[in-house]
């Protein structure tokens, strides 16, 4: 909880991997941010955040992307400002893909991986995906907005085989 507010409010989602070994194809993970509104909150998303882009209104960025995971700690981190989100928006699906440039990359064999999402200093999630090892795609976390009790957060693991562009429209379809 945060503060006066009720619900989750400002959330922080960051990803860390290690490098591909040298001469095997570079391992790029990228989060992805999927907003559904009250109309459709399984199925199309409204919203699609990812590397490149940021939610219209600006209540969702990638503040850091990693094509390789080289540096220390967490390399990629997404910022979800969720009680500045128009009141249309009742969900928040955020999840993990890997690009399939060089091959077939599943979250198990990327060594290193995790996923650790927080609201301030409090950690709600931390995650290394041993759960969807054999996906090369995976939501992690769900929002939803609860009429006056304002966002609650829920773990979502759930693993798909699905490159980047076709997961987007997948992330909608996973339920606890």
């Amino acid at each position: 909880m945060s503060g006066l507010n009720k619900g989750v409010g400002k959330i922080e989602v960051a990803l860390k991997w290690d490098p591909a070994p040298s001469g095997a194809p570079v391992h790029d993970l990228d989060l992805v941010a999927a907003v559904y509104t009250a109309e459709d909150p399984h199925g199309t998303p409204a919203q699609l955040v990812h590397f490149g882009s940021r939610s219209p209104d600006g209540t969702i960025l990638l503040n850091r992307d990693s094509r390789t995971g080289q540096g220390f700690g967490f390399d990629e981190v997404m910022t979800l400002e969720l009680d500045r989100l128009a009141p249309r928006y009742v969900r928040v699906v955020v999840g993990v893909a890997i690009q399939q440039g060089g091959g077939r990359i599943v979250l198990g064999s990327v060594a290193g991986s995790a996923v650790r999402v927080s609201e301030g200093y409090t950690e709600l999630l931390t995650d290394d995906f041993a759960a969807v090892s054999g996906a090369t795609a995976a939501t992690v976390a769900e929002f939803t907005r609860n009429g006056a009790e304002g966002w609650t957060f829920r773990p979502l693991s759930r693993g798909f085989d699905a490159d980047p562009e076709s997961f987007g429209s997948l992330m909608g379809s996973a339920r606890p």
